[in-house]
């Protein structure tokens, strides 16, 4: 049995991809700090409580584990954040991950699934953003992210580092059984807060921002089931072992919503009144941001098998009864 270590296993993408892991017959071993991820999500899972920025912890569970592959779950991902505090951003996103991949290595672990972002594409140039569109984020979070797909390009010539680079839009949803989804402190994910004010957790929901160059003004996204992510690593995990070559991928529905629609889909499945106050824009909120996920279908054999009433409905059933 392959054993790989999923950093950043306890937080929301992470649990999830522990246990499609499981369930393809691999050995998932978790590794988190828990200063986002949560204990219990990887309840029943080889767990070590570890940094990031830790190498010399890292070599030693590689050499204990007879770890094969890494994958990474481990950043921060809050866009209005990283305007703030940039500092926190560089050092966990980018240098705490080169200590990881130094380790790596230096251990000679040969492959690594990325998780990236949407946020690298910045202001798209065109509607259905694919793998060949340029890369200008225009938020801390987004630079971080880009540099790391740089230093994977780099790390791949020098070192022999296969990775898989996965660029997912916007992650939501949560497990069909309803024992692990989202869980935020504090939230700021767009579906988890409507959710929260249709139980009455908030007064309202937010709209940030509604005079953009969109159908109803509001932002538009395309929001991927978060399992949907999770078979999307597994796939690209032996697609580059297979092939022993580096890729990259962009991972979404291909239809974007806006805000608006997102709250109208959301008084559907609840069958509650949500409310809404517009406030003023974000910093570093582009427009639209949708996929073009063509090159994962075909390379992958992947395609997204919840759409946007199901990731709904599992978000609302696990905020209902939450766990942790």
């Amino acid at each position: 049995m392959e054993n790989i270590l999923v950093v950043g296993g306890a937080g929301y993408i992470g649990s999830h991809a522990i246990r499609s892991l499981k369930a393809a017959g691999y050995n998932a071993v978790v590794y988190d700090n828990l200063s986002k991820g949560h204990g219990s999500a990887a309840k029943g899972f080889k767990f070590i409580k570890g940094d990031l920025g830790d190498k010399k912890k890292l070599l030693k569970v590689f050499a204990e584990q007879k770890i094969s592959a890494v994958m990474h779950f481990a950043a921060l991902a809050e866009v209005g954040q990283s305007v703030k505090e940039p500092a926190l951003y560089y050092k966990n996103n980018t240098a705490k991950v080169l200590s990881l991949l130094d380790a790596m290595v230096e251990a000679g672990v040969k492959y690594f699934v990325f998780s990236s972002t949407a946020a690298v594409f910045g202001e798209p140039i065109k509607k259905y953003i694919d793998e060949a569109h340029p890369k200008r984020p225009i938020n801390p979070y987004g630079k971080t992210k880009l540099m790391v797909e740089n230093i994977l390009q780099d790390y791949a010539l020098a070192y022999g580092l296969k990775s898989a680079v996965l660029r997912y839009f916007n992650a939501a949803g949560a497990d069909d059984t309803g024992d692990i989804g989202e869980a935020h402190t504090p939230e700021t994910h767009l579906i988890p807060l409507i959710l929260q004010a249709a139980l009455g957790k908030r007064e309202d929901i937010k709209i940030f921002g509604s005079n953009y160059k969109t159908k109803d003004g509001t932002c538009v996204r395309d929001y991927i089931h978060v399992n949907d992510l999770a078979s999307a690593h597994l796939l690209a995990l032996k697609y580059i072992q297979k092939h022993n070559t580096c890729a990259d991928f962009n991972l979404g529905s291909s239809k974007g919503f806006s805000v608006k629609e997102m709250i109208d889909c959301a008084r559907k499945i609840t069958g509650r009144k949500i409310k809404t106050q517009t406030v003023a824009r974000r910093a570093g909120d582009p427009a639209v941001l949708v996929a073009n996920s063509k090159k994962a279908a075909k390379a992958l054999g992947w395609t997204p098998k919840y759409n946007l009433d199901k990731i709904i409905a599992t978000a609302w059933n696990w905020e209902k009864h939450r766990k942790y």
